[in-house]
C-alpha cells in the first residue's frame, strides 16, 4: 500500500514541475527518468559498498553521477548541462542494461530553468531504490494523473475495471499474458498480482519455485505504438520486480512481425479512434476494416491459444454498428470465441470521456461447449458517473463477477444455463442472435417481455402524448455556464434519485430562441434513454429549465394531457 511520505514525496515533485511542463503526461516523464536516473546512481553504489566498481555512472559517465549533480559545488546552470545531457546521451552508455537504455531513448529536458530544475532533483533524492511493492505502488500512484486522451484515443482504463476483468479471466502462473495496445501496463500489473495472490500457502509465503518465477517474468507482454507509453511501461514493471520487461514499441495493426505469437490471455482496452482515412492493416487480418477497434478485436481474437481467453473494453459501436465490417466479427466472435458480454454505464471514464462501453469476454474453450451468450449490465460500478466519480454504494461489479463465475462453471460440468430472475442478467441462445444476421449483441434486444392482464386499455403512446425530437446542438454551442444540458448519464442518474453534477451548458439567448420555436421540457414530461442504457426513463419533476442531447434522448411530452383517441 502506498505510504503518505511517497505519496507526498510525488505530489510534491508534480507541484514543482507543473509551472514549466503543464501536460500530465510530460510531469510523469521527467519524474520516471529521474527516478530511473538517481536508481542506477543506488545500485552503483551498493555495488561500490561491497567492494565491486560502479558501471553506469564509471568512464565517460562518471562526470553524471548523482553525487555530483547533488553537490554543493555545482551551480545551477552547471547542473542544467550536466543532466541535460545526461538524460539525452544516457542511451548511448555501454554501461547500463538495454532496458534503462530503452528508458532513455529521446529523453530530454524540456525547460532551462535552474531553480526549478534543483528544486526538482532535491525531491528525487528522497527516493531511494527498492524493489519492493511500496515502490511500484508509488509508480502505480504516478501514473494515475495519465487520465486525458491521447493522440489515438486512448483512456486510461480505472483500476477497479482492470481488477475485475483479470478476477473473471483468473490468470495462471505458466501462462502467456499479452496487452497489445498496453499503455502504462495496468493489465499485466494487476495480472501479475493475482498470479501471486493465487499461489501464497497458508502462512502467506510464494508457493512459486524460481524456475515458474523465471519464466513468468517472459510470460508477460505488452505492445504499445508509442514511445513513450514503451518507456511507463517498462519502468512500472520493472519496479514490480521485472528485470527485462517485455514490453515493445509496436503497431499491432499494421505491423506483422509478432502476428506469429499467440497468447493464453489478453486483456486490453485498444484506442477507439482512427485516423483520417482509417487505419491501413496488413493483409493477414480475417476481418476487412479500416476502424482500429474492429482490427483490435478481430487481433486478439485471432491470437488466443486454443484454450485461450481474453477480456476486451470496446465502444458501443463494435455492440451494434451495422456496416459490413462490425457484423463479420461479430458473426465471428459468436461462432468462435465469445460467452459474454458486459455492459458499462457511460461515465466509467468520466471526467475524461462520457463514451458508453461494454466488455467482450471470450474463451476458445469454453465457446465450443455452449450454444448461448450470457449478458450482464452493470448500472452501477461503485461510483457515481459524474465528472468527480466518487464511491458511491450499490456496486454491480460484486455480483456480476459471481453470475459470470458461476455461468461458466456450468459450462465446464455441462450443467443446463438457465437466466436469472435478476434483469442484470441474460443468456440467449447464439443461434437467436444469428437470426437476423446482424448479430447484434445488445441484450435487451433479445429479452422476451410478457404482459400483465390490466383494467387499462393498451393503447399507442403515440394516442396519449405527443413524441417529438430536440434542436441539434453543436459542441461549438456549449459555454461555460448558462441553461444545463442533460444527456443519457444526467437522466440515469436522475431516474435512481440522485444529485447530478452539471458539466454542459448553452447560453440563456440560445436556449430561448430554440424554446421559442421548439419548445423546451416542462413539469410532468417525460425523457427516455435511447443510446447506452436504453429505456431508463425519468418524468420531470420541477419547473427546472434545461435542454437535452438529441438522438440520444426521446423526449415525451403532454403526457396526461391527451385524452385517448384524439
Amino acid at each position: 500500500m502506498l505510504d503518505s511520505e511517497t505519496k507526498r514525496r510525488i505530489d510534491t515533485a508534480r507541484d514543482i514541475l507543473v509551472g514549466k511542463v503543464p501536460d500530465p503526461k510530460s510531469q510523469v516523464e521527467q519524474i520516471t527518468i529521474a527516478l530511473i536516473y538517481k536508481f542506477m546512481d543506488d545500485m552503483d553504489a551498493e555495488v561500490e559498498e561491497l567492494g565491486g566498481d560502479r558501471s553506469f555512472f564509471a568512464g565517460e559517465f562518471a562526470k553524471f553521477g548523482w553525487g555530483r549533480l547533488m553537490s554543493p559545488s555545482v551551480g545551477g546552470h552547471e547542473l542544467l548541462s550536466l543532466y541535460s545531457e545526461g538524460i539525452s546521451t544516457m542511451p548511448q552508455n555501454a554501461g547500463i542494461p538495454a532496458l534503462f537504455r530503452d528508458i532513455f531513448k529521446n529523453a530530454y529536458l524540456p525547460y532551462r530553468d535552474p531553480e526549478t530544475l534543483k528544486s526538482f532533483l532535491k525531491v528525487i533524492d528522497g527516493f531511494t531504490y527498492d524493489h519492493s511493492e511500496r515502490l511500484g505502488d508509488a509508480f502505480e500512484y504516478l501514473l494515475s494523473v495519465l487520465g486525458s486522451q491521447g493522440d489515438a484515443g486512448q483512456f486510461r482504463t480505472p483500476r477497479h475495471i482492470i481488477d475485475f476483468m483479470v478476477e473473471i479471466l483468473q490468470p495462471k502462473k505458466g501462462e502467456v499474458i499479452l496487452d497489445p495496445a498496453c499503455g502504462t501496463a495496468g493489465f499485466l500489473i494487476s495480472a501479475y498480482k493475482h498470479i501471486l495472490r493465487s499461489n501464497l500457502d497458508a502462512q502467506g509465503n510464494s508457493t512459486l519455485t524460481p524456475d515458474e518465477k523465471g519464466k513468468m517474468a517472459t510470460n508477460f507482454k505488452g505492445y504499445d505504438i508509442s514511445p513513450d507509453m514503451v518507456r511507463l511501461s517498462l519502468v512500472n514493471l520493472y519496479l514490480h520486480g521485472f528485470k527485462s520487461p517485455q514490453i515493445f514499441e509496436y503497431d499491432t495493426l499494421t505491423s506483422e512481425d509478432r502476428w506469429n505469437e499467440f497468447a493464453d490471455v489478453i486483456l486490453a482496452n485498444p484506442p477507439f479512434m482512427s485516423p483520417k482515412g482509417g487505419i491501413k492493416p496488413h493483409k493477414r487480418f480475417s476481418i476487412k476494416a479500416k476502424r482500429s477497434e474492429v482490427l483490435f478485436v478481430d487481433y486478439m481474437a485471432e491470437h488466443l491459444s486454443p484454450r485461450g481467453r481474453a477480456g476486451i473494453i470496446v465502444p458501443e459501436g463494435i455492440i451494434f454498428q451495422s456496416q459490413t465490417a462490425y457484423k463479420d466479427l461479430r458473426k465471428m466472435l459468436v461462432e468462435n470465441s465469445l460467452v459474454a458480454v458486459i455492459s458499462l454505464p457511460a461515465g466509467v471514464f468520466n471526467p475524461y470521456s462520457g463514451v458508453k462501453t461494454s466488455i467482450l469476454i471470450l474463451d476458445k474453450s469454453l465457446a465450443k461447449k455452449t450454444d448461448k451468450i450470457a449478458f450482464f449490465k452493470v448500472e452501477n460500478d461503485g461510483f457515481g458517473l459524474g465528472a468527480q466519480r466518487r464511491a458511491v454504494e450499490g456496486d454491480d461489479l460484486p455480483f456480476v463477477l459471481d453470475q459470470i463465475t458461476n455461468y461458466e462453471l456450468r459450462i465446464t460440468k455441462g450443467e443446463e444455463l438457465i437466466t436469472s430472475e435478476d434483469d442484470r442478467v441474460l443468456i440467449v441462445p447464439k443461434s437467436k442472435i444469428a437470426a437476423s444476421g446482424d448479430y447484434n449483441l445488445i441484450g435487451e434486444r433479445y429479452r422476451e417481455t410478457s404482459f400483465v392482464s390490466s383494467h387499462f386499455p393498451m393503447v399507442e403512446l403515440g394516442d396519449v402524448s405527443e413524441v417529438t425530437s430536440s434542436k441539434r446542438i453543436l459542441a461549438e454551442e456549449y459555454v461555460p455556464s448558462g441553461i444545463p444540458f442533460y444527456r443519457t448519464k444526467e437522466i440515469v442518474e436522475l431516474s435512481k434519485g440522485h444529485e447530478i453534477t452539471l458539466e454542459l451548458f448553452i447560453s440563456e439567448e440560445r436556449f430561448q430562441s430554440i424554446k421559442s420555436r421548439f419548445g423546451s421540457p416542462a413539469k410532468g414530461d417525460l425523457l427516455i434513454s435511447a443510446v447506452g442504457t436504453i429505456g431508463i426513463s425519468w418524468i420531470v419533476s420541477d419547473d427546472r429549465e434545461f435542454y437535452f442531447k438529441d438522438g440520444n434522448l426521446i423526449w415525451v411530452r403532454n403526457l396526461e394531457n391527451r385524452p385517448v383517441g384524439k
